[in-house]
């Protein structure tokens, strides 16, 4: 509850050890949880670069930095990050999820999108968030039958989400 103070002293860690990404890492995700997302990508591009090679381990810090580009309308680095994440970690349900949606939401790559988000679904079986993605996904292919499913499985996991109720809605109004 105290930014300011909290932004300062990570600030000051990472001055204090310019070897280490870890005060920016987290200065990263301090940004980006009070919507400060381009703020958040110079922290994240800090700590990528006092990195070295990345490595496997590094998943989380790239695919941080991906949602903070995709927020601040940065695609194509976002989509670099996530596929980069990916790379990494190939079986990151978040990360299959993140970009399958997003892909969804552009309306591109859906086919490749679906098949990414159904993985991410068997990993990851009970997250209403991954569920509503596939449902959207099969939605946008015009399968709303298939749609209403997943849709209405998701809203029974994450009744109160207003996004996941919004597609459910609208898959309802395509089936009649």
């Amino acid at each position: 509850d105290r930014f300011d103070e909290a932004q300062a002293t990570l600030r000051q860690l990472a001055a204090e050890y310019p070897d280490d990404p870890e005060a920016y890492g987290e200065l990263g995700d301090l940004l980006r949880k009070h919507e400060r997302f381009a703020e958040a990508v110079e922290a994240y591009d800090q700590a990528v670069a006092r990195t070295g090679p990345l490595q496997q381990r590094h998943w989380r810090l790239v695919y941080a930095r991906g949602i903070a580009l995709e927020r601040s309308k940065q695609w194509p680095r976002a989509e670099a990050d996530f596929r980069k994440a990916l790379e990494l970690e190939p079986n990151q349900p978040f990360v299959l999820n993140y970009l399958g949606y997003s892909w969804v939401e552009q309306g591109q790559n859906l086919d490749k999108a679906e098949a990414m988000i159904r993985k991410a679904v068997e990993l990851e079986p009970n997250d209403g968030y991954i569920i509503d993605s596939l449902g959207w996904v099969l939605f946008r292919l015009g399968r709303h039958d298939e749609a209403v499913v997943q849709l209405e499985r998701a809203v029974e996991i994450r009744p109160e989400d207003p996004t996941i109720n919004d597609h459910l809605g609208d898959a309802y109004w395509a089936v009649g």
